[in-house]
């Protein structure tokens, strides 16, 4: 249950800690040597880590569902329902900004609360849940704009997400730096982390030991909701409109960059810093291809093949220890 691994520091357990950065690294090598004007470019960096950090915001999100052995598919359609919500608060002298700010992550994890009083208290499949929610919120989301995205957002609502710390970091990366923070301190120094990884272990098991499952189960969902929400909002001001359209296949993508990331799809096994380098990797792959000319349609086979060996990996491993 623990997102440390135990015994002594050897090949294996190398390869454990640090494989995947060497994946990565190796990646943005290769993809320097092929392309190094287009690639290297500072403004494709920058491009990168924006486009790593929203995903990588609902990717965290989704890290603590997986890792309490849940999955949740209704995180692209609460970006677009609170991306419209935001984009609808932030009109220039409707609302002070803070109402555009806090609105659309509440509205987050209230989806999220439902969402996980559901399954915890209603007894119904996670997959079916969220994916019921899914449809639901992209629905919500097209009746709240019309069917066409919200424009006329302030100026200070734009600067959200399209600022500079010191003219070169994005605030983009900021957001989802504080947010891999704190998740990682939530994870590895509090009690209510540590129970995650219980109940994703065995739920029975942590129920047994005292654990109130089903309010674990409801605050990772209502975790996931609210950084969808978040996510919602910074993709809001990044496109300076709320689409009703926008999220979609990001659930995918923030599950992509998890399991990439070695978070288990059984529950119980994760560290905190995989998702984060497993969304840089899926946006320096995609930046790649692209800069490549390969075509959208290869990539979704490649991201698809991505996501099947990093499971195969995680089954196999399993298979390797009992």
């Amino acid at each position: 249950m623990s997102d440390r691994p135990t015994g002594s520091y050897g090949r294996d357990r190398f390869f454990q800690d640090f494989g995947l950065v060497l994946i990565f690294l190796i990646v943005v090598g290769i993809l320097v040597v092929l392309s190094p004007d287009a690639f290297a470019r500072p403004a494709n960096m920058i491009g990168i880590i924006k486009q790593a950090s929203i995903n990588g915001v609902l990717a965290m999100g989704m890290m603590f569902v997986i890792i309490s052995g849940g999955i949740d598919l209704s995180v692209g359609s609460i970006v677009a329902f609170t991306g419209v919500i935001a984009a609808s608060l932030a009109h220039p002298g409707e609302y002070p900004l803070i109402v555009a700010i806090v609105a659309p992550i509440l509205v987050g994890a209230a989806i999220g609360a439902v969402n996980g009083v559901s399954i915890a208290y209603g007894g119904i499949p996670p997959f079916i849940v969220t994916l019921a929610s899914m449809i639901v919120f992209r629905g919500a989301a097209l009746i709240a704009s019309d069917g066409s995205p919200v424009f006329g957002v302030s100026g200070a609502f734009e600067d959200i997400a399209g600022g500079f710390v010191a003219g070169a970091l994005p605030y983009l990366a900021v957001y989802f730096i504080v947010v891999a923070a704190i998740s990682a301190l939530i994870l590895r120094m509090t009690v209510f982390g540590r129970r995650v990884y219980a109940i994703g272990g065995n739920a029975t098991a942590a129920a047994v030991s005292g654990i109130n499952v089903r309010a674990m189960q409801t605050g990772v969902y209502m975790i996931s909701g609210a950084l969808a929400g978040f996510a919602g909002l910074l993709l809001a001001s990044r496109t300076v409109s709320g689409s009703p359209t926008a999220g979609e296949g990001y659930e995918m993508n923030a599950i992509a960059a998890v399991i990439i990331g070695g978070v288990s799809m059984s529950g119980g096994v994760g560290r905190w810093y995989g998702p984060v380098i497993g969304a840089l990797l899926i946006a320096v792959i995609g930046n790649g291809l692209d800069i490549l000319n390969v075509s959208s349609y290869y990539q979704l086979i490649i991201q698809g093949l991505i996501i099947y060996f990093a499971v195969l990996a995680d089954v196999k491993g399993k298979a390797g220890r009992r």
